[in-house]
């Protein structure tokens, strides 16, 4: 039997998000294996799952990235110690990050700011309630997604927050998630020159303040590059599961698949052509077909897909019957495991659990 096959998979109704177990807890500790372990903040956005998580505070991580209210609100909720919500927060996200502070006060909760006048926000809400919120200054290394440039303009946003009540500086975040080179040694110099964008700002904030400033830096492809580095806390996700894209892409690393999505066979279209239950609304969408790879019907190529649909191309579809079971390996796992409400868990072959998908939610209770 393959690692992936699941005896009672009759007990199953497809499409279904599967995580195995076993696998996904040997993923946490080949990443400490990579890194010491109180320099890991792994980004839980993949995962969304508590029991992912107590699984990472089992193996001794103690710190998390999160990207969501929602996420930040999971990781409260299993007494995760320290909690970086890797977004910064506007409207009415600020007064649920400040419920939050007050409601899970065993977690130590912090944000990233790019700007004057959302931390002026920030600092505002938190410092009428006599509360400090520790923030770290997002910036922009080429992701040009968020943060600010580290230029002069890094410099004086840092001087003039300092002055807020509400709220403390107490590091930079740097995430180079453009960097994604499949050759490891392009990818490391681009990282590397990057990366002391950082260097040189948190040089100069020192030589200004005595201020010595955390550094949280990377995602999943960059990970073995900043996982070199001295007293710099790394933040990959994906590794958890990890996914088509990357196993593909970034051959350098060690992880393995640990979550998959089952499909059934609906119909048999023609000789070379038969269709599954695996549609937009069952596997990630955003990227162009093939969004998945079947691990049981390696010949097998998506051709189409609609809400609920996936016609697949096979060389001979007199293969395959109606009710067949494939076992398929998302491109992008992140978004996928947020088009889930629960996951099957796997163990030694069998379907033992369900563990929900809490953090897929855009509110839990604050």
């Amino acid at each position: 039997m393959s690692w992936y096959e699941i005896e009672n998979i009759d007990e199953i109704d497809s499409p279904a998000l599967i995580v195995y177990k076993e696998r996904a807890l040997e993923n946490i500790r080949k990443l400490i294996s990579m890194k010491d372990v109180t320099h890991l903040r792994p980004h839980v956005k993949t995962n969304k799952i508590a029991e992912v998580n107590k699984m990472m505070l089992n193996e001794g991580i103690t710190k998390f990235k999160c990207a969501t209210i929602a996420e930040a609100e999971m990781l409260g909720m299993i007494n995760a110690p320290d909690v970086l919500l890797a977004y910064q927060p506007v409207g009415p996200k600020v007064h649920r990050l400040l419920q939050l502070v007050k409601k899970y006060s065993s977690t130590h909760f912090a944000c990233l700011i790019d700007d004057f006048n959302a931390a002026k926000n920030i600092s505002e809400t938190f410092a009428a309630e006599n509360l400090t919120l520790d923030v770290y200054i997002d910036l922009n290394v080429g992701m040009n997604r968020t943060g600010i440039e580290p230029t002069e303009q890094a410099l004086t946003l840092f001087e003039d927050c300092d002055k807020l009540k509400g709220i403390n500086i107490i590091g930079l975040h740097v995430y180079d998630g453009h960097i994604r080179d499949t050759n490891v040694a392009a990818r490391k110099q681009k990282t590397d020159e990057a990366f002391q964008y950082a260097v040189k700002l948190a040089d100069q904030i020192r030589a200004l303040t005595k201020k010595e400033l955390h550094i949280v830096a990377g995602g999943s492809p960059t990970f073995p590059i900043h996982a070199g580095r001295v007293n710099i806390e790394c933040s990959p996700g994906t590794f958890v599961f990890w996914d088509w894209g990357y196993k593909n892409s970034l051959s350098d690393e060690p992880f393995d698949y640990a979550a998959l999505v089952i499909s059934r066979v609906i119909s048999v279209v023609d000789e070379n052509t038969i269709c599954t239950d695996l549609g937009h609304k069952s596997v990630a969408a955003e990227n162009p077909l093939p969004r998945v790879h079947f691990l049981n019907a390696e010949d097998a190529e998506p051709i189409g897909q609609s809400e609920e649909h996936l016609v697949v191309k096979v060389p001979d579809a007199s293969v395959y019957k109606v009710g067949d079971v494939l076992y398929g390996v998302p491109v992008h796992i992140c978004p996928t495991v947020a088009l889930y409400d629960r996951a099957i868990v796997i163990e030694n072959n069998k379907a033992v659990d369900e563990w929900r998908v809490i953090a897929r939610d855009r509110k839990i209770t604050v």
